[in-house]
């Protein structure tokens, strides 16, 4: 089972290092640690654990919801319902002071424990687990393919689901529809709807679409934890010739930044060779934060996890992380565009593990 893999993986990993305990933190939004080392996701509320080097995990939760769901769902942990989270653990950690206690992610520790690290030895170790989270078992390899094999699947749905008239959530709905009855816990996906004037995408607003419209989208479904991720554009009626061109470009510099990715290259380097084809298209400006935010990013147990693909960014690239590459960002004639794959990254090259063919769909009015 991947749990067990990845418990395994982590006890060992921190007894490598010397770590005798490991303080995690997760929520809602962010719970791709917490979910590492526990094998559970809080839906609200907020939840630290306690991971020690026997293999013992206590689970504190202030939502007794969460306890209940917790105590079914992972029968191995202990479940504490702690309704003042900080303080019960700020208490349990001084009867480990004399241990080397490790955090995670450490920008998410509360203050008032992050305060005590000197006096409980607690260091930050974001880094330890971020490597482990971006180089995966095999285990969670295999989710990730089920989970891009629902992304593709997902797409033709959508596809289908676009024509003059309907709102964008109408759109939406029937994704998750088809998400939920083939397993899917979990989808990510926003939507741009429009022309020139979209600057990026979003949550459904109600957008009605009409002909000449480019629809955007992408949808990162989530299968037994672990996310994939696929972006793709169609046009409502025959795309323009603007609209053709600008997705060769979008293609272009996708398919340049996939060539690159392998064993050792670093995150900078991808981003580099999909901007290049925009620079080359005197579009360069279009790269900036002004107009887009990543270039691709990892993906795992988060919809959006390290490395992210920038410029700055000096991350090395190994076999066995997983990717999305995609060059999402506005065109100033025709709007927001968006073409993107998922892969895993092998000694040397990649496995695209999306099949969508990279077309600009076309929706028949």
């Amino acid at each position: 089972m991947i749990d067990e893999d990845r418990k395994q993986r982590l006890l060992a990993a921190m007894a490598e290092a010397g770590i005798d305990m490991l303080l995690v933190y997760g929520n809602a939004w962010q719970g791709d640690y917490l979910r590492y080392a526990t094998d559970f996701s809080a839906l609200e509320g907020q939840a630290l654990a306690l991971v020690r080097s026997d293999g013992h995990i206590t689970l504190y939760l202030d939502s007794p919801l969460e306890v209940d769901r917790a105590e079914i769902d992972c029968p191995d942990l202990e479940v504490v319902y702690a309704p003042n989270l900080v303080a019960d653990v700020d208490g349990a950690l001084d009867r480990f002071r004399n241990q080397r206690i490790g955090s995670a992610p450490g920008r998410l520790i509360p203050r008032r424990l992050a305060a005590r690290a000197k006096d409980l030895n607690l260091a930050d170790q974001t880094a330890f687990l971020d490597r482990l989270l971006m180089h995966k078992l095999d285990s969670e390899i295999a989710a990730m393919r089920r989970a891009a094999k629902l992304a593709d699947d997902g797409y033709a749905v959508f596809r289908q689901a676009a024509r003059v008239g309907r709102a964008d959530y109408e759109l939406i709905a029937e994704i998750e529809a088809f998400f939920r009855a083939h397993g899917v816990d979990h989808n990510f996906q926003i939507i741009g709807v429009g022309g020139q004037e979209v600057r990026g995408m979003a949550p459904p607003s109600g957008k009605k679409l009409k002909r000449g419209d480019m629809v955007t989208t992408e949808l990162t479904p989530r299968v037994d934890g672990y996310y994939a991720q696929i972006c793709r554009t169609l046009v409502v009626g025959e795309a323009n010739a603007e609209q053709r061109k600008a997705h060769a470009l979008w293609l272009e510099s996708m398919e340049a930044g996939i060539a690159v990715v392998r064993d050792g290259v670093t995150a900078a380097d991808i981003a580099r060779a999909e901007n290049d084809v925009f620079r080359a298209h005197g579009l360069g400006e279009y790269t900036t934060s002004e107009y887009t935010r990543v270039r691709g990013h990892g993906l795992g147990l988060f919809v959006d996890t390290k490395p992210h693909i920038l410029e700055d960014v000096t991350t090395r690239i190994d076999a066995g992380m997983t990717l999305i590459v995609h060059p999402n960002t506005y065109h100033p004639v025709v709007g927001y565009m968006v073409l993107g794959d998922s892969l895993v990254v092998t000694r040397d090259g990649c496995e695209v593990v999306t099949a969508t063919p990279r077309e600009l769909f076309r929706v028949p009015v």
